[in-house]
């Protein structure tokens, strides 16, 4: 006798749309006799199921199972629908219009069964640059709304012929309602064209299509315009030092370093040192670039990363990608495909008005880029991949939010003011956009709102209150004081580093009530209390609040913004702090130093010390760096980009000395009050002697790399002994490392290893940068800790 049979509706969120979950849901429900049906929409996935109850059971647990590769499932609800009246089967339906809070996928790499279809002289997707399927392609660079079917993206202008129609309509086929599914006959197209309109003909450069015509190009050292997923692309042959360095000079990029692509890993293993993880990210569905050391058997010219030990390679994550390098024995060169500073172009009109005069040729395609999406950038440091910059594969795949927070009204932080993201929460998780990029430049900041809209309109996103950088001059905070005004919502201000710190608990799912850490937050400038800058602090902090323990010690910025392009100041201005000036020139006037100095303006210098505005002091850690790397000699004179003499002077690290030099040489730092009673400082002037007395010896450039990143880590990490223990009541026995300075791998794996020797618990970055690439999400979770405090107390 068979058992009566249950009826449940069974919903599913998370990202399960556009990433084969409901042909998943088909054959998982004929393989259980399960009747009923499946459809998209704004909340996820909707199941309607009928069953013998334990029937049931095993088909959520088997769903649980057989979760598609692209997909994320954050929750399964099932409650008793009440039907008396099941189908004969089970069927997929259409979807159903509803607000979206569903999650979306990212763009994802070109799997191995559409790439072997690409390069198959006996399918009919042979050399289609287009091809994709369930388990890869564009998602979020070709969405304009939600829930996502093709008529939502921008494929809906490309009618699906015949066989394609089929394929889509067929549940058991891997293409079934793969939103960008196309072919030769029915999709986008790829065309070779000249950037001043000119005509081309093709035929002499291959006699196979404009892709292949394209690989000819670059190897005879062309610069060509590429459009990709999510944006435009300069690229170049990266063997060639003068194509290279033509392409700095038309880009206006003076020394930052350009992405590399290779067809395989062995042609990079050819030019770099690649370990199981670094393989794996390589090889994942996001396809990251991964920053790898050069260590090679075969060395690339120097202009494609100036002054770094460091190459960042990614591999063709596109059929079109996979043709262009197929017959390009040796790396490309592939950036952004825009001007120094400027965000990357996503149409044609933009490519030829802005890139026309770096590129003679554009390989585009007629499919649209809705939103602008960069590569993202990952490094493997102290044992974990760690997110540089959050874009292509990765953004917007949503993060739980820690347990302990509960389901609050829709809210938005705003980020800050450098490599700024945003970040949107709803219900329990929170969703960190893409890398927006530096809103100073006036067309990013046109592409933050254009951004911000998106999401809007994406996520059906009605903000109930705004978050924003406690820094009243941050575009983005101007921007939410003017929309709090504007819309009468509430606005919440977050301090720069207890958002950093924010950020990393989050990252690291450390629970709501799970008590303070010791959070170090290492930068450049931060908006501290009262108006100070902050940039190396020592943070009692949970979600809540925070209360400043330590710090570094308060330096002057000569010239406030001018600082920080023009490193030898920070030098100037810290040689003053220590040691004064006539001290300086009694006792080291024999170096080459000290003769650069006598060069500079030395009395403008003074006048500004004594000026209100013109040298505000700052705590920073970033500033340090600078000063350092001026006085051993690395981009003394000025920087072309954010951090390029802590990176210049990184890769200066001698190994040996980092790894088996005593202890005792590193550059000593002490830790005195300020004032003799405030604050722990940390006090370089140790230091400074240490490294004026190196370079009177002449002591080679890379052992004082190592020496003072030695010191430094050891500071750090005594700092932290010393405030974890000074009040034997609330004892910390976790530190969080945050801020753009932990970028440097040196200096995260010593202060790490030493942290840990010390049986420290310690949080670092994973999913969120730790750069202000990642503040919106500390930003967002501050406010939303208070949010749900001020409503318990109420």
């Amino acid at each position: 006798m068979s058992l009566p049979l249950r009826s449940e509706r069974i919903r599913i969120r998370g990202v399960v749309q556009g990433v084969g979950f409901r042909p998943t849901v088909f054959r998982v429900a004929r393989e259980h006799g399960v009747r009923g049906e499946v459809c998209n929409d704004g909340d996820g996935v909707l199941i309607h199921a009928w069953a013998e109850a334990s029937t049931l059971d095993a088909f959520v647990e088997a769903l649980e199972r057989a979760c598609p590769p692209l997909a994320a499932i954050d929750g399964i609800q099932r409650a008793a629908s009440g039907s008396s009246h099941p189908p004969a089967a089970f069927t997929i339906a259409e979807s159903e219009p509803s607000g979206a809070r569903t999650g979306v996928a990212p763009d994802a790499a070109a799997c191995a069964a559409c790439v072997a279809e690409s390069l198959d002289p006996f399918s009919r997707r042979y050399r289609y640059p287009f091809t994709n399927c369930t388990h890869c392609g564009p998602r979020l660079s070709i969405l304009t709304g939600l829930p996502y079917d093709r008529r939502h993206t921008s494929m809906a202008s490309f009618a699906l012929c015949e066989p394609c129609r089929r394929e889509y309509d067929e549940p058991s086929d891997r293409r079934f309602h793969a939103q960008p599914n196309a072919c030769h006959a029915c999709g986008p197209r790829a065309t070779l064209v000249r950037s001043d309109g000119r005509a081309l003909c093709t035929t002499t450069l291959s006699q196979l299509d404009d892709v292949d015509a394209t690989c000819t190009l670059l190897k005879r050292g062309e610069i060509v315009a590429i459009k990709g997923i999510g944006g435009y692309h300069l690229a170049c042959d990266a063997t060639r030092a003068e194509v290279v360095q033509r392409l700095r000079e038309r880009k206006g990029r003076d020394r930052k370093p350009f992405a590399l692509m290779a067809r395989s890993l062995e042609v990079v293993r050819r030019y770099a040192d690649v370990s199981d993880a670094e393989q794996a990210l390589l090889t994942s569905a996001a396809a990251p670039i991964v920053l790898l050391h050069a260590g090679g058997a075969e060395s690339l010219p120097s202009e494609v990363a100036p002054g770094q030990n460091t190459l960042g390679f990614m591999l063709p994550y596109t059929p079109l990608h996979h043709l262009l390098l197929r017959r390009m024995e040796r790396p490309i060169v592939l950036t952004s495909g825009n001007r120094s500073d400027e965000p990357q172009c996503i149409d044609d009109g933009q490519a030829r008005a802005r890139l026309g005069a770096i590129s003679p040729y554009i390989l585009s395609h007629d499919r649209a880029i809705t939103t602008r999406v960069d590569d993202s950038v990952v490094r493997v440091m102290a044992g974990a991949p760690r997110l540089l910059r959050r874009g292509r594969g990765y953004a917007p795949l949503a993060l739980r939010l820690p347990p302990g927070f509960v389901a609050q009204a829709p809210s938005l932080a705003l980020g800050g003011e450098l490599k700024n993201s945003f970040c949107v929460v709803q219900g329990d998780t929170a969703i960190l956009s893409q890398h927006i990029g530096d809103l100073e430049n006036a067309a990013t900041y046109a592409d933050y709102r254009d951004n911000l809209e998106l999401y809007q309109k994406l996520y059906q996103l009605e903000p109930t209150r705004l978050v924003i950088d406690a820094h009243p001059e941050y575009l983005s905070s101007k921007l939410g004081e003017e929309w709090a005004a504007r819309a009468g919502l509430p606005l919440q201000r977050v301090q720069h580093h207890h958002a950093h710190i924010a950020a990393c608990l989050g990252d690291n799912a450390w629970p709501l009530h799970a008590g303070p850490v010791l959070g170090v937050a290492l930068d450049g400038l931060g908006y501290g209390e009262g108006g100070e800058l902050w940039g190396g602090e020592f943070l009692r902090a949970d979600y809540r609040g925070y209360e400043r323990l330590g710090t570094f010690k308060p330096v002057a910025l000569l010239g406030g913004a001018r600082a920080m392009r023009e490193p030898w100041r920070n030098t100037y201005a810290h040689l003053l702090a220590e040691l004064g000036w006539a001290d300086f020139l009694m006792n080291f006037e024999g170096l080459e130093l000290c003769r650069f100095l006598e060069q500079k303006p030395l009395a403008a210098l003074g006048a500004m010390l004594t000026t209100p505005g013109l040298a505000p002091l700052a705590s920073s850690c970033g500033r340090l760096f600078d000063a350092v790397a001026a006085a051993v000699g690395v981009c003394r004179e000025s920087v072309s980009y954010e951090g390029q003499a802590a990176i210049e002077l990184e890769a200066l690290v001698d190994t040996a000395t980092l790894e088996h030099e005593d202890d005792e040489l590193a550059y000593p730092f002490t830790i005195p009050r300020l004032g003799g009673k405030g604050l722990r400082y940390i006090e370089p002037l140790a230091m400074w002697q240490a490294v004026l007395g190196d370079l009177v010896l002449g002591t080679p450039r890379g052992v004082m790399a190592a020496r003072f990143h030695k010191g430094l880590a050891k500071a750090i990490v005594s700092m932290a002994v010393k405030l974890s223990r000074e009040d034997p009541e609330r004892p910390l026995a976790t530190v969080a490392l945050s801020g753009g300075v932990f970028q440097n791998k040196t200096l995260l794996e010593q202060v790490a290893a030493r942290l840990s020797a010390q049986e420290f618990r310690v949080l670092m970055h994973e999913q969120a940068p730790m750069s202000d690439a990642g503040l919106a999400l500390g930003q967002a979770l501050v406010g939303l800790a208070r949010e749900q405090e001020a409503q318990q107390r109420s």
